[in-house]
């Protein structure tokens, strides 16, 4: 099943306001509706550059058009210190100044396993080969990067009533899982609260 269509039913299971935590893909996912407006997202396994990577989705299932944006997502540690989400011409312009050919590949593999829920599919999926592919022999790593990273971030977004987006938010964080504390996303007119759990770090790819 879709991440889309995973969050379209939960929007419409979801008639009260608590947290629903589920697996698909081998990402971990939480969800939280507030009057009509869900929320979900999942850590990536991995990270490119500096940043921390979050896979995130909103549905709009209120009669009110809402504006969401990166900035609306911090992630805030038990000791009151937070971090705010990097608004997606940031991340394109920091994968500009320092970007190599792996960080392409990252963006592109972890994202689509987030969005299509299968592990695997960097290795059985046609449509990703040729993309990869697509985007390697297209000039520089600094470009393709920042190419990737253009199609995969959370950028800001009008939603209509009915529709529902996803991207990848970016968190600059050394490379490291974000760690124990609270995702805090402040959209819709609605405070959406998760609490998150430490994660083991993973081995760097090179």
């Amino acid at each position: 099943m879709g991440l889309r269509r995973i969050l379209l039913l939960l929007a419409m299971v979801s008639a009260h306001a608590q947290i629903i935590e589920f697996e698909s893909g081998g990402l971990r996912y939480k969800t939280l509706t507030h009057n009509g407006v869900t929320v979900m997202f999942a850590p990536l396994p991995t990270h490119v550059r500096d940043y921390a990577i979050l896979q995130v989705a909103i549905s709009n299932g209120s009669p009110v058009s809402w504006a969401v944006r990166p900035e609306d997502f911090r992630f805030e540690r038990p000791d009151g210190q937070s971090i705010q989400a990097q608004a997606a011409r940031t991340v394109v312009e920091t994968l500009m100044e320092h970007a190599s050919r792996g960080d392409v590949i990252k963006l592109i593999t972890v994202y689509e396993t987030g969005l299509y829920g299968q592990t695997q599919i960097h290795s059985t999926n046609g449509y990703e080969s040729r993309r990869q592919s697509a985007l390697v022999d297209l000039g520089s790593n600094k470009i393709k990067a920042a190419a990737a990273a253009s199609a995969i971030a959370f950028v800001l977004t009008k939603l209509l009533p009915g529709q529902s987006t996803d991207g990848a938010i970016f968190y600059p964080n050394q490379g490291k899982p974000l760690g124990a504390g609270r995702l805090i996303v402040n959209t819709a007119g609605e405070i959406f609260e998760f609490p998150m759990e430490a994660e083991s770090p993973r081995p760097k790819t090179q």
